[in-house]
């Protein structure tokens, strides 16, 4: 059986930080809500939605935001993103080692697919998980346990993510969890969460990942 390697999206195969972070701005101007700092910003990229706009909105206004947000990233937002330098040949390294790839992402399914397409790195992932509209599977251990369930043969699996919620996920499915540090969340944040490795950079992936399945 060959390995399972599931890689989030948002910070570690693309850098979001322009498109999310305008379509942000976007439904809180709508809203008439105060822009929040650049830090605060800055720590949106990788959480769920349905996890952010609370702290910025209050629950009651948070699907609206979500609604609003969705208004914007579809027309212009998802395509302000841009992959990472060498992450088409980490991809390609690992999918010729025999692993599986997939995504998986707190992200919609349907957003991300079109994102992964549009940038050229369909050819590498045997399948997009994401999140419904609805929000159902944004947590990503939800995520990945139906990712699991629905591609349940694998001699072992690996999580790449840049934020504690990939490898905590990761973790609470029994699946290696690997750290990259280029994307949103620093390397104290990966060790706390229980990181086995930190990548400082896509070129440093294949190597990490092809160790940890000898």
């Amino acid at each position: 059986m060959p390995a399972h390697i599931y890689f989030d999206l948002d910070g570690t195969l693309t850098d979001p930080f322009e498109g999310i972070t305008k379509c942000i701005l976007y439904a809180l101007d709508k809203l008439g809500v105060p822009h929040p700092t650049d830090e605060y910003l800055h720590s949106c990229i990788g959480p769920p939605l349905y996890d952010t706009f609370p702290e910025m909105v209050g629950e009651e206004l948070t699907l609206k935001a979500i609604d609003l947000y969705r208004e914007r990233f579809d027309g212009i937002g998802w395509l302000e993103n841009q992959p990472y330098d060498g992450i088409h040949d980490a991809l390609a390294a690992v999918a010729d080692s025999g692993c599986v790839l997939f995504v998986a992402t707190s992200k919609p399914r349907i957003a991300a697919k079109k994102i992964v397409e549009h940038f050229e790195m369909g050819r590498y992932f045997e399948r997009v998980f994401g999140c419904e509209l609805d929000g159902t599977r944004a947590n990503k251990t939800d995520l990945l346990n139906y990712a699991i369930d629905e591609n349940p043969n694998a001699s072992t699996r690996i999580m790449i993510g840049d934020r504690k919620h990939d490898l905590i996920g990761a973790i609470a499915n029994g699946i290696q969890p690997i750290g990259v540090s280029y994307g949103y969340g620093s390397s104290t944040e990966l060790d706390l969460a229980g990181a086995t490795a930190i990548a400082a950079a896509p070129s440093d992936l294949p190597g990490i990942i092809l160790d940890k399945i000898r």
